[in-house]
């Protein structure tokens, strides 16, 4: 919902109901992934997309029908051989998406949960979405489904059930967990038994929820204010990070000359990033583009051994080369020179520092995503793939703990 926040925080602020849908669930070759959102308010406005126009229409429908009903639905979406005019993913994946409707001030973990997106605090949204009742049910565990928690580092807003002694056990472990989710930035599915226990997702009697965590924007720390920093920045802020240039030379390290980066700073690069351990993390990606050694070797010396997410180098073979022998003598192992990308950049032939920026960039996608930077043609492995889902819980196929969602040409 991060990309219509602003849209929804209007809705709700005039009091105007909507229905959101989620991308719940991916597998196979799917448009978006888990989290992707369509909204569409009372009057029929949609802001939003779930899977770049393959289901749209039939996921717009549905946020009307759940404005109609008042209810939340589960709903599958897959691909018919079969029935080529059915409503389905012409890629051949399947998504699962969660719709449901809201109403402004009738549900705290909702109110609260869009107020913090809107407003950028770090927030964990976890609903539930399937249980032994199905969406919609009333009394016992699937009388769960479309709850709503807002869950922060030190705080948590809405509730499971107005009876909460009968889920106690339930919101505390998701409470646990959501928030180990929101630290590590995670998105993804949750499967739990009523006394908060991890279950298989095909057992009888559990709760699904989808907990959606919301931080601040990866940051890319570019170093080196040169012509290439620039079209690197820009490409960066295409991706979505938050960018921050950085030079010792104050005569270089300009806002003028970086307008689109987020900040501009004057330091020496060791002592920059020395200074920046507490806002870096395994999202956080390092460009060193100022192929000088006086910069670099104090710079990538402390950088290799800090759990970020990439740390890539500009340079020639003769240049990697001297680099890592410098690094060597200052004791990095082999296993930390390895994690260097240096030269930077995949091998696109690229001359301007757009081109360059390009190769940087796909790069970087490559290794968070697990792409083998082969042609698409070259093979005919899936087309969408992401390391990161493979270690969230139950996030590959439909939810579980109750029946299966209802199906579109699956």
């Amino acid at each position: 919902m991060q990309d219509i926040a602003e849209q929804l925080r209007a809705w709700h602020a005039s009091g105007r109901s909507f229905a959101v849908a989620t991308v719940v669930g991916v597998s196979g070759s799917a448009p978006r992934d888990p989290g992707a959102a369509l909204a569409v308010d009372a009057d029929g406005e949609a802001v939003g997309s779930v899977s770049g126009g393959c289901v749209e229409g039939a996921v717009y429908e549905l946020c009307r029908a759940a404005l109609a009903s008042g209810e939340p639905v589960l709903e599958r979406f897959g691909y018919s051989d079969e029935d080529a005019f059915a409503v389905g993913l012409t890629c051949g994946g399947v998504l699962d998406v969660f719709v449901q409707p809201v109403v402004p001030g009738a549900d705290a973990g909702l109110d609260t949960g869009i107020a913090h997106i809107a407003a950028g605090t770090p927030v964990a949204l976890v609903r539930v979405i399937a249980g032994p009742g199905g969406a919609g049910g009333t009394g016992g565990p699937g009388g769960l489904v479309g709850a709503t928690l807002a869950v922060t580092a030190d705080g948590v807003a809405g509730a499971l059930s107005p009876t909460p002694s009968t889920v106690g056990a339930l919101e505390r472990a998701i409470v646990v967990r959501a928030r180990a989710m929101l630290e590590a930035g995670r998105t993804g599915r949750l499967v739990l038994g009523l006394d908060g226990r991890p279950c298989d997702e095909h057992r009888r009697g559990t709760v699904t929820c989808f907990v959606e965590s919301y931080v601040p924007a990866p940051r890319m720390l570019v170093f080196g204010a040169i012509d290439f920093a620039a079209a690197v920045v820009r490409i960066g802020k295409f991706l979505g990070y938050h960018v921050t240039v950085c030079d010792a030379r104050p005569v270089f390290a300009t806002a003028r000359r970086f307008p689109a980066a987020d900040e501009v700073v004057v330091d020496w690069p060791h002592r920059y990033l020395d200074s920046q351990l507490g806002r870096i993390d395994g999202r956080t990606v390092l460009c060193v583009l100022t192929h000088d050694a006086k910069f670099d070797i104090p710079l990538l010396e402390r950088a290799l051994r800090l759990p970020v997410g990439y740390v890539g180098a500009m340079g020639s073979r003769r240049t990697h080369r001297e680099r890592a022998a410098r690094l060597r003598e200052a004791g990095l192992t082999e296993a930390e020179l390895a994690r260097l990308r240096s030269p930077i950049g995949l091998d696109l032939g690229s001359r301007t520092p757009e081109e360059t920026a390009v190769s940087v960039a796909a790069e970087i996608v490559a290794h968070r995503r697990g792409g083998s930077c082969l042609p698409l043609s070259a093979s005919d492995g899936p087309i969408h793939h992401d390391l990161s889902r493979t270690g969230t819980e139950g996030d590959e196929g439909g939810a579980a703990g109750g029946p299966t969602p209802r199906t579109h040409a699956a």
